[in-house]
């Protein structure tokens, strides 16, 4: 059932990819293709992610691809592999640690299993903005912090690219707590989420993202906890036609190498494929910001209301959200979350 619906998610996915795929229908990432015969490099950049390039924060891995291509002058070839082509993300992370693979594009949700220090950017209300990410992520203070935490790992934390900021797709209109209060929602497979909704006091169900479609038709659940980028991209704004623009984390995509391997690599070829990494990640948080923009106004355009969580649920989940503060503050170092608090602001 699970490959079953892996596969069904695929193909709705491709379906929204429209012209971008028109190129092979019997090949999904036939749009992608290098423009170049890797055969002839010296050295191979396995990366791996779970989402569709559509999604500017995933899209990156290809425009890191080609300029690595060009700037290393055909030695180092990115084999960026998404759609989850090397596995689920825990699968993934294991591969990347014992060094099968060489990169992974993590959620930060999952990343959080590498490092609890990762786990800071899905805090509620703490990194939530694109102001505020683009702040933390320019603060060699607080980024630098977040990316030592997982060498211990034998992984690097390189950059982060993103897919927008999360909310509540639902099937009912949802334009307050105590309407939040009657749906249930999927969250991710993640610790910090389901501690999260715990101390909300929301109804949740903790789901593989591939079992999505089918849940949300059949009313397993009529909530979903994501982007509206995500929602709009992979069809589930044609179910869950409300969206209630909670703003309380930014989704990411944390880039993470194995250091072992990037160590072997000449050092010419390390600075090129990690300034090449730096330089496409930031132009991707940009077009993600656009992209957002975007994915709302698309789905606007499909009849979908939107609905803006008002400034008194706001303040009410950050309160309830205390107990998840201090227990993931105890992981992540309390030092370290009052001083990404503290200079991110409110």
């Amino acid at each position: 059932m699970k490959k079953f619906s892996s596969l069904l998610l695929t193909l709705v996915a491709l379906t929204w990819a429209g012209t971008a795929l028109a190129a092979d229908p019997n090949d999904p990432l036939a749009a992608w293709k290098p423009a170049f015969d890797p055969k002839g490099a010296e050295y191979t950049y396995i990366l791996s992610n779970v989402s569709h390039p559509a999604i500017e924060g995933v899209g990156v891995g290809y425009r890191i691809r080609d300029k690595v291509w060009e700037r290393s002058g055909g030695r180092l070839f990115v084999d960026f592999r998404p759609l989850s082509q090397l596995g689920g993300e825990k699968d993934v992370i294991s591969k990347l640690k014992m060094g099968a693979i060489q990169g992974m594009l993590s959620s930060s949700v999952a990343a959080a299993n590498v490092s609890d220090k990762l786990g800071i950017v899905n805090l509620p209300y703490v990194v939530d903005s694109f102001d505020k990410l683009d702040r933390f992520r320019q603060s060699e203070e607080l980024f630098g912090e977040f990316k030592q935490s997982a060498l211990s790992s034998g992984i690097m934390v390189v950059d982060i690219t993103g897919y927008g900021t999360y909310g509540w797709a639902t099937t009912t209109p949802v334009r307050n707590l105590e309407d939040a209060k009657k749906v249930n929602f999927r969250i991710a497979q993640a610790p910090v989420n389901t501690d999260i909704y715990k101390s909300w006091g929301l109804k949740f169900t903790v789901m593989p993202w591939p079992d999505v479609p089918q849940a949300l038709q059949t009313g397993v659940i009529n909530g979903l906890d994501h982007t509206p980028i995500v929602c709009n991209i992979t069809k589930k704004f044609d179910v869950a036609k409300y969206f209630t623009q909670v703003d309380y984390a930014q989704g990411l995509f944390v880039h993470l190498m194995n250091k072992r391997w990037f160590d072997k690599l000449p050092q010419d070829l390390q600075t090129v494929l990690i300034d090449v990494i730096e330089e496409e990640s930031a132009a991707s948080r940009d077009r993600t910001r656009t992209q957002h923009d975007e994915q709302v106004a698309a789905a606007k355009a499909k009849g979908v209301e939107f609905f803006a969580l008002s400034a008194e649920d706001r303040a009410r989940l950050v309160e309830m959200a205390a107990p998840v503060y201090e227990s993931w503050g105890a992981k992540i170092g309390p030092d370290y979350l009052q001083k990404v608090r503290t200079v991110l602001g409110p």
